[in-house]
């Protein structure tokens, strides 16, 4: 019996072996498909990432692009800007030429008129120009030479400006360090600039917005100056109370340095016996100096003057009577001298000037400013505060 049992065993037990060897193949099967999935979806992923990765390179390219366009486009509209505002000034300038013709030449309606009224009204046109431009001063010196040299102290950076309020009786210095501040030092007389502890005896002033360069003028208690960080926006500021009382922006101006000596002065203001006054390079005039004449109540242009005097290998400018006078030096340093004038009533010409040389300083000027009162200039020297007394003489009355 025990026999047949050991027999029928195998066979018992043989259809178990072969359902879990089905089982196990099945498991295979299918732990083979899942992985085959697992790794389609991987590679879809992948592929995904790759295809956003180069989206991503494509949009950043293309923003790339578009700001480089955008900064094109940026550049295209300042430069036509220019060219409009330069444009404007041009036909402004035609527009005066043309109305100041029309007073000269006499309409054909009124040939009958005559001959001695219309050459008394173009006299009275030619005196009515020139009154608005000399506002009824008398102002009839020019100069001949410098007098003296006083080298007064030397404080400051290299580059800066200094000068004394033109304003009548009025004995404050006032000191620029540097070509851009916000600040000024003011001295109540040349005695306290002078002075050792001088720098405690000076009264620091905050202005509203800064200024840029050398060019900048005190006159009748307000400060006129470049407006930093614009291109041609000249500022009036009352130095009492700290406050912008007149803004405006100078035609043409700030395209390039006024002096290519200094290049940090776009546009430079001086004051004379007829009032203020702005000179600025322009580019489609050879890089000639341009004087204009301004209102120091309004700031108003008055009139405007192109010059033959060149800014090239200047260093700076001051006018005295309505005679721009140009300094002129060499890159390498050399002796300053006076080799350009332009006088606004056509009584003195360039080709009748000597050439005038300043003291011996092989150094360059970064501001020279002329006091109408005292016949001197204020020049900063290399750092150098220096004073130029000047020699003067009567020049031919306008008839």
């Amino acid at each position: 019996m025990s026999r047949m049992l050991w027999k029928l065993l195998p066979l018992l037990l043989l259809p178990l072996g072969t359902g879990q060897a089905q089982r196990t193949t099945q498991d295979v099967f299918m732990m083979q498909y899942f992985q085959r999935r697992l790794q389609e979806l991987e590679e879809r992923l992948n592929r995904c990432d790759q295809d956003l990765q180069s989206f991503n390179q494509k949009v950043y390219d293309m923003s790339s692009e578009m700001r480089g366009q955008i900064r094109s486009v940026n550049v295209l509209k300042s430069e036509i800007q220019g060219h409009v505002d330069n444009l404007a000034l041009r036909v402004d300038r035609v527009e005066r030429d043309v109305e100041y013709l029309q007073n000269k030449i006499p309409d054909s309606s009124d040939v009958e008129i005559a001959e001695s009224v219309i050459e008394q009204e173009v006299k009275e046109a030619q005196l009515k120009k020139k009154v608005a431009v000399t506002q009824g001063k008398d102002c009839s010196t020019h100069l001949s030479g410098i007098k003296s040299q006083k080298i007064v102290k030397k404080a400051g950076d290299l580059t800066g400006s200094w000068m004394k309020d033109s304003t009548k009786g009025s004995s404050r210095i006032y000191f620029f360090s540097g070509s851009r501040n916000s600040t000024l030092l003011e001295f109540v007389s040349l005695k306290a600039f002078t002075d050792t502890n001088w720098t405690r005896k000076a009264e620091i002033i905050s202005l509203p917005l800064a200024w840029q360069g050398t060019g900048h003028v005190v006159y009748n208690g307000f400060m006129y100056y470049h407006h930093a960080n614009t291109r041609n926006e000249v500022l009036k500021v009352h130095l009492l109370n700290r406050t912008v009382t007149d803004r405006m922006l100078l035609p043409g101006a700030g395209r390039m340095p006024t002096y290519s000596l200094s290049s940090h002065t776009l546009l430079d203001l001086a004051v004379d016996e007829l009032g203020l006054w702005a000179i600025h390079a322009d580019p489609d005039f050879g890089g000639n100096l341009v004087v204009t004449k301004l209102d120091s109540n309004s700031l108003a242009v008055e009139h405007t003057w192109d010059t033959s005097c060149k800014s090239h290998n200047a260093e700076g400018a001051f006018i005295i009577c309505g005679t721009m006078y140009v300094v002129y030096n060499s890159h390498s340093g050399g002796r300053s001298s006076v080799k350009c004038l332009f006088d606004i009533h056509d009584t003195l010409l360039t080709e009748e000037m000597p050439v005038i040389f300043f003291p011996k300083r092989y150094t360059s000027h970064s501001g020279m400013h002329y006091h109408p009162k005292e016949k001197q200039v204020y020049a900063w020297d290399d750092g150098y505060q220096t004073i130029y007394k000047l020699d003067t003489k009567r020049k031919l009355q306008v008839t």
